[in-house]
């Protein structure tokens, strides 16, 4: 564990980041993971442009300045934004002290057993006191569920079948369908209906299949009118051949 040097700031004593292990480079594990936490990710940062929170995959977050940093998948915490000079040591990662709380929701998604996401992690992030604990398990390698809910009552994680988040006002659902060309079930973000949380992407097509949707009825409507127009114009022939005038009608 990195050696911890501490500073004091109006007699609080906080850790000194300069000493903290920001970033180690350690990589991604699979494509699968890397894939969903963009997702998640991605959809927040379309869908919530009205509100303020820090999203983010792969971060570390630090909670007790005796401890390293646990890294989830996913973290989302609200009312706080990253700084203004990211590059700085203080601000690269996600230091508790440093924001004055910890994220409302964190997500591990499993790929072997090793990761004791069960155990130690959930153990963790119980201390750190985050309202929601989400343990993806797509291939089942932690047991029959594929998604479980933990939900911070008092100091302890309770199961919980409710994948409605009151508290972030968020869902969090399995989704059949495609993201960056590929097929498969993802876990997502949704609304209290079930919608999904949609990516810029799909915003994007949504806004372009109702821009050609529009066109399509306003050639739809021009086809009418010509046709109608049409229709006068030989109901007025057909009058003039019985030497009625059309224009006296």
């Amino acid at each position: 564990m990195v050696e911890q040097i501490l500073v004091s700031e109006d007699n609080f004593y906080i850790p000194d980041a300069n000493q903290l292990v920001t970033e180690d480079d350690t990589p991604v594990d699979n494509f699968a993971s890397e894939k969903h936490q963009r997702l998640l990710v991605s959809s927040l940062y379309s869908s919530l442009q009205n509100q303020t929170f820090l999203a983010s995959a792969n971060v570390g977050i630090y909670h007790i300045y005796k401890q390293p940093p646990i890294v989830p998948d996913v973290f989302l915490s609200f009312d706080i934004q990253v700084p203004e000079n990211w590059w700085e040591k203080q601000n690269r990662c996600y230091m508790v002290w440093e924001f004055g709380k910890s994220p409302e929701v964190v997500i591990e998604i499993v790929s072997n057993k090793i990761g004791d996401e069960l155990g130690e992690k959930l153990k963790t992030y119980e201390q750190m006191r985050a309202s929601y604990y989400i343990v993806y398990d797509p291939a089942q390698r932690l047991g029959q569920k594929q998604l479980r809910v933990y939900q911070l009552v008092g100091r302890r994680y309770q199961e919980t079948n409710e994948t409605w988040l009151e508290q972030v006002g968020l869902g969090l659902t399995l989704w059949e369908g495609e993201f960056e060309g590929r097929q498969d079930t993802w876990l997502r973000w949704c609304y209290q209906d079930g919608t999904v949380l949609p990516t810029g992407d799909e915003r994007a097509q949504t806004a372009e299949q109702r821009a050609k949707t529009a066109e399509q009825q306003a050639d739809d409507q021009k086809q009418q009118k010509e046709q109608a127009l049409s229709r006068a114009e030989l109901l007025a022939e057909k009058l003039r051949e019985m030497g009625i005038n059309p224009d006296n009608l």
